[in-house]
C-alpha cells in the first residue's frame, strides 16, 4: 500500500499538431516526456496510429500519417495577471 502523500507526478505538457486541422490538440498527460517521445517515434516508424493518454484516463488518436508535430514538457504552474517574472 503507497502512500499518497509522498507520491509526486510529474505532468507533461502536450501539443500536437494534426495536418488539415486548424487547432493543436493540447492536454496534460501522466506519461513522462520521455515515454511520449518513445511513443511518437515507435509511431512515426510503423505508420501506426499515436495513443496517449490524458491525466483523466481519456484517450487521444491520431493516424501516424496525419501527425504535424508533436511538443512536449513539463507542466508547469500556470501564471495569471502582467507581473514579470
Amino acid at each position: 500500500m503507497g502512500n499518497k502523500k509522498n507520491e509526486i507526478a510529474i505532468k507533461s505538457e502536450v501539443r500536437i499538431a494534426v495536418t488539415s486541422v486548424a487547432s493543436d490538440i493540447v492536454f496534460e498527460s501522466l506519461m513522462s516526456t520521455a515515454d511520449i517521445k518513445i511513443a511518437v517515434t515507435e509511431a512515426l516508424n510503423s505508420d501506426k496510429p499515436l495513443i496517449l493518454n490524458d491525466v483523466r484516463g481519456h484517450e487521444i488518436i491520431v493516424p501516424a500519417d496525419k501527425i504535424g508535430f508533436v511538443d512536449v514538457g513539463e507542466s508547469g504552474s500556470r501564471r495569471v495577471g502582467f507581473g514579470a517574472a
